[in-house]
């Protein structure tokens, strides 16, 4: 939508799980926009699972029978596993395309003003959003969150992305995380804390709030990947719709207050503009039209779960790194934002000119979550 010389237009910009390698994929391509988005696409299309974790059938069988021997004989006889899937893959991929010293080049440059990813300590339960900005930006600690500023490396990307029991836990300065969207009981405060008054939204679940296209009915005992998927939904119970809901409340309440009357009182309020982009449809039934994408050593183990039928494609869904699913959920991506074009130009500061066209505005701190 935006010019082809267009620089980065978010100035802040917050990242979790997969969402966090998006959010420093474009925090390093700030200067040339178009070219870090179509970088992006071009990766995500073409994906394969082996680029995330290790398919070998040897490695797989292996450590299935770790985990049974954890299970069952409290590890007697194997070393006790630290995850189900090995993920070195994604640990290579990503040092290999991120340069991860133009995050502060662009900092330096004034084209971005902060960088958080966010992570879940296993240690102390709390969601640490690990943020790296200009020298006015301070950390700070509320109730089972915090921002700690930190120099943004490889690590916290695969600790925010480390689904607990899949992924391995992450260590950063002796302490281990997870995937950042457990107990993620705010995940717009970070982008408000780093100064942002108006957030562009990218959700991956449909709105609670209207009647799912996708639900199941069971006609008998769910079966383990529906159990297992279940529990996975529950950990990543999406709150983005609660901290919303908290987010139009506050900003009711701060439109009856007085500006002067904020500034005097030195309230620390103000009210926030948000723009949410949410999928039309679900992403747990497109995974289970694309289960037979995935190598057929992942099918074999998965297939006695029930993960590999359709009843059981939630599971599936967290594991599904393959281009026809992801090409899928990207021409969603692109059909679900073209709705709201009429709403994001001028949003991101951008006007129409004599009704065919849009010109730059200078706008207010946006970020992107």
């Amino acid at each position: 939508m935006l010019p082809p010389r267009a620089r980065n237009p978010f100035p802040v910009i917050c990242g979790t799980s997969a969402g966090a390698i998006n959010a420093v994929a474009v925090a390093t391509h700030t200067a040339h926009f178009r070219a870090g988005i179509r970088g992006l696409e071009i990766i995500w299309g073409n994906f394969h699972a082996n680029h995330i974790y290790v398919t070998d059938f040897g490695k797989l069988a292996l450590s299935a029978v770790r985990w049974l021997s954890a299970l069952f004989f409290a590890g007697i006889g194997a070393r006790r596993p630290v995850s189900l899937l090995d993920n070195d893959p994604l640990r290579a991929l990503l040092a290999r395309r991120i340069r991860f010293e133009r995050i502060n080049q662009a900092i330096e440059a004034g084209e971005l003003q902060a960088l958080a990813i966010t992570a879940s300590s296993y240690g102390s339960g709390e969601s640490v959003s690990f943020f790296q900005g200009s020298r006015e930006l301070h950390g700070w600690r509320r109730a089972w969150r915090v921002g700690r500023p930190a120099k943004i490396r490889l690590e916290h990307l695969l600790a925010s992305a480390a689904i607990p029991a899949i992924f391995p836990a992450v260590a950063i300065s002796r302490e281990y995380f997870g995937d950042g969207s457990i107990r993620h009981l705010a995940p717009i405060s970070p982008a408000l804390h780093l100064g942002a008054n108006r957030v562009l939204v990218i959700g991956v679940d449909e709105d609670s709030r209207q009647s799912p296209k996708y639900k199941e009915v069971l006609l008998r005992p769910p079966s383990l990947a529906q159990i297992a998927g279940h529990l996975l939904d529950s950990a990543f119970l999406d709150t983005l719709e609660g901290d919303l809901e908290r987010l139009e409340r506050i900003n009711r309440t701060v439109s009856l207050i007085p500006e002067e009357v904020r500034r005097r009182e030195n309230l620390g309020l103000r009210p926030v503009e948000v723009l949410t982009i949410a999928p039309s449809d679900s992403l747990t039934a497109i995974a289970g039209q694309h289960a037979y994408e995935l190598p057929l050593s992942m099918r074999f183990f998965l297939r006695g779960s029930g993960a590999t039928k359709s009843s059981g494609s939630t599971v599936m869904s967290y594991l599904l790194f393959e281009r026809g699913y992801c090409r899928e959920l990207i021409d969603l991506g692109y059909a679900d934002a073209f709705r709201q074009k009429n709403k994001i130009l001028p949003f991101l500061g951008y006007a129409p000119v004599g009704g065919y066209g849009y010109e730059s505005l200078a706008s207010p701190q946006q970020g992107l979550w």
